[in-house]
């Protein structure tokens, strides 16, 4: 359950962006000293990726505009506005698409939510929800069902925020971490211990709030940290599970993803392992998958394609199959950054709270 990684706490001891960037030592590349974040998540969709001749993280060609690959036979049909395919184990990143490029996740956040906090807790503790938990959830969001006065285990409600990607059970599990403030400055400093300098943590769900960005390369460092959670890759890849509906009741919900369920007339995706789906009416769809084949492992994130519906799994598939085709003869466009680096960026941090902790 537990992980060798930090665990951050709500005590975040801040330097500059510009001294934390100047810490940041990455063999893939040197470090980049990225612009700031655009004022809105709308300001992001227009934002182009960095100029060349700046140091990006996980290579130069990362920061280019336009697609980078070093081999032949990419899909022909691409239409979303940033992607990246690269290989889980290694880092190699085969071919990207803008893939710094600055856009709203949607739900797809919520993969560094689980890598912050899914180690927290155990997944049989039990916790009663009060109203104060649900009271500051968006309104529009996607929720799977969690009442107020019912009693669920840390597993029910993990279970809700990877298949439903349900933000009533976010903002429970924020609120047993300490407070959606709290969470948020731990995903923000888990971000920056990452090296996904392009992300910008407004809230823990990935809801269309006012400067929450990301990118497709950080997006995939979020997916790759995550895997490495035993119970982290056990939820993203349950297709199905019961839910607690009050007294002795249950309902049955499914997951969203579907790559992984073959749902609204996609075939299951052969070896997907997850990982997270995420769309809004502002974002679109984006999607990061992770499937295996012949003992290897590509992770793959799309965001943002001009069509709706089936694009963002079609344009992932596509993109996994080529992975494991063509793909294998490819030369490496850049690099996953390793965690923490020789001066790791991490905070010091306090314990969690024994109130919340042991609240049952």
């Amino acid at each position: 359950m537990g992980s060798s990684e930090p665990v951050y706490g709500p005590r975040v001891r801040e330097c500059s962006p510009l001294s934390r960037r100047a810490l940041l030592g990455l063999a893939a590349a040197a470090v980049p000293l990225t612009a700031t974040a655009p004022a809105s998540a709308a300001g992001a969709r227009s934002a182009g990726t960095r100029a060349a001749g700046t140091s990006v993280v996980g290579g130069e060609r990362l920061g280019l505009g336009g697609v980078q690959v070093r081999a032949a036979g990419l899909p022909k049909k691409l239409t979303a506005e940033a992607w990246l395919v690269a290989d889980r184990d290694t880092g190699e990143v085969l071919a990207s698409y803008n893939a710094h490029r600055r856009l709203a996740p949607a739900s797809t956040l919520k993969m560094l939510f689980a890598d912050t906090v899914l180690p927290k807790f155990a997944p049989e503790q039990r916790y009663k929800v009060t109203d104060a938990d649900l009271a500051d959830i968006p309104s529009g969001s996607s929720l799977v069902g969690v009442q107020a006065g019912t009693t669920y285990t840390v597993e029910q409600l993990w279970q809700g925020v990877f298949l439903r990607s349900g933000n009533d059970a976010v903002h429970v599990l924020a609120h047993m971490n300490g407070g959606v403030a709290r969470t948020v400055a731990e995903m923000q400093a888990r971000a920056e211990y990452l090296h996904a300098l392009d992300t910008h943590v407004v809230s823990p769900d990935g809801f269309d709030h006012q400067g929450q960005i990301s990118s497709a390369y950080d997006l995939t460092l979020f997916a790759r940290a995550g895997l490495r959670n035993a119970d982290f890759r056990r939820h993203c890849g349950t297709r199905t599970a019961d839910f607690p509906a009050g007294g002795k009741k249950t309902f049955q919900i499914q997951n969203t993803d579907r790559l992984l369920t073959g749902a609204w007339g996609l075939r299951p995706y052969a070896g997907l392992l997850g990982v997270k789906n995420g769309y809004t009416s502002h974002a679109g769809n984006t999607f990061t998958g992770a499937a295996t084949r012949g003992g290897r492992t590509l992770l793959v994130t799309v965001m943002h394609p001009a069509e709706g519906s089936n694009a963002v799994y079609e344009q992932t598939a596509a993109l996994l199959d080529w992975g494991f085709g063509a793909g294998r003869a490819a030369q490496p466009v850049g690099l996953l950054a390793a965690p923490g680096g020789p001066h790791p960026t991490h905070p010091t941090v306090s314990p969690l709270p024994t109130e919340h902790s042991a609240h049952a």
